[in-house]
């Protein structure tokens, strides 16, 4: 069977009813692919990069709503100088190619994170293709970008903080949904599933607030090679759990 028909195959499988509304996905892998295939790292992200075109079309056709990609976290600016570099060239050179697919495919573009701390090069293309597709009302490509959960948790704090400092809002109606409308993610439901690539066993400070219930999945795939076929691995993984949300499983049955 060809992978196309295996992917097919396993397509048919999933249960169009329960589609996750959000899906966020850990990319991993990039370097080790690369390192296996005896290529630079650089390459290995330009795979990468692949793959999040190639995953994010997938998702546009079998109807999620938003999908998140941890893209550059903050802890990523550590790395070698010259690999940023090219990083961020690869980042600006995805931001032109892939307007057309958004515009066509009707997907808005998100971001959370410190954007600011990019190149202004990439800014400015990031800024335009932000504009251009603030109507698209189809999907939602949310990249998470210069992005560390504990930051993004601290500023919504610091939010909070000066409003009440304003006279704006009484510190007795902060509640969870006050504090969920102060991060980056506002107006955006928390997701349903978490598929993290490369085997590896952490969430990496990476939406800590909105994962609380969140199904997590992960895989050995390298993200380069992370296809529909795995995708919908994924989803018939997800779609044979119980989300109780703190419920018992009699309850769940009894309010279905």
């Amino acid at each position: 069977m060809s992978e196309v028909e295996s992917a097919q195959k396993l397509l048919s499988q999933i249960d169009p009813s329960q589609i996750p509304k959000h899906i966020a996905i850990i990319m991993d892998g990039n370097g080790r692919w690369a390192h296996s295939k005896n290529l630079s790292r650089i390459e290995g992200h330009r795979k990468g990069a692949e793959s999040v075109r190639r995953i994010t079309r997938a998702c546009r056709e079998i109807g999620v709503r938003v999908l998140t990609l941890y893209a550059f976290s903050d802890e990523n600016w550590a790395r070698p100088k010259t690999e940023i570099a090219q990083l961020m060239e690869l980042l600006a050179k995805y931001l032109v190619q892939e307007r057309k697919e958004m515009l066509d495919n009707q997907i808005r573009l998100q971001v959370i994170g410190t954007p600011s701390r990019l190149p202004q090069f990439v800014q400015k293309l990031l800024n335009e293709t932000l504009e251009l597709t603030a109507k698209n009302p189809k999907m939602t490509l949310n990249l998470a970008l210069s992005y560390g959960s504990r930051n993004e948790i601290l500023r919504a704090v610091k939010t909070l903080v000066k409003k009440v400092e304003k006279g704006e809002l009484s510190t007795k109606d902060i509640d969870q949904e006050q504090f969920s409308q102060a991060l980056d993610t506002q107006g955006l439901p928390d997701p349903d599933l978490l598929i993290r690539t490369s085997g590896e066993n952490r969430i990496s400070n990476f939406l800590l607030w909105q994962l609380a219930y969140s199904e997590i999945y992960v895989t050995e795939t390298l993200w380069p090679d992370f296809d529909k076929k795995h995708l919908y691995e994924a989803l018939l993984d997800y779609q044979g759990r119980e989300r109780r949300f703190g419920l018992t499983s009699e309850q769940i049955r009894k309010n279905q």
